[in-house]
């Protein structure tokens, strides 16, 4: 059995394999830093990681946890706004299965 990184979740604090846990990084976007997936685990900078159900992430936002992790004020307001909109059209669906990346090019 092969071992796998250990990562804690930013929202519900519970440590679990790297696989069951989805990589979050900052990009900037208008002047504001804005935390995005990173499917690939490959974008440079620090990382923040996190279950991928809404209930995680609304704990992570509540807690100010996206913040801490990346050490800075980033702008949540986006990933907020998503949420919202996906739990509205798909009401039994988990709103983070969907979230597609950014291209990169904005940078």
């Amino acid at each position: 059995m092969q071992h796998q990184p250990q990562r804690t979740c930013i929202g519900c604090r519970v440590v679990a394999d790297q696989n069951q846990l989805k990589r979050w990084v900052l990009r900037e976007r208008d002047g504001k830093f804005v935390p995005v997936p990173d499917p690939t685990r490959s974008f440079p900078g620090r990382g923040a990681w996190l279950h991928p159900n809404p209930e995680c992430a609304q704990r992570a936002v509540q807690r100010g946890a996206f913040a801490r992790s990346f050490r800075t004020n980033v702008d949540v307001s986006a990933l907020v706004s998503e949420l919202r909109a996906k739990d509205r059209t798909q009401p039994g669906k988990p709103a983070f299965t969907n979230v597609q990346p950014e291209s990169g090019s904005e940078i």
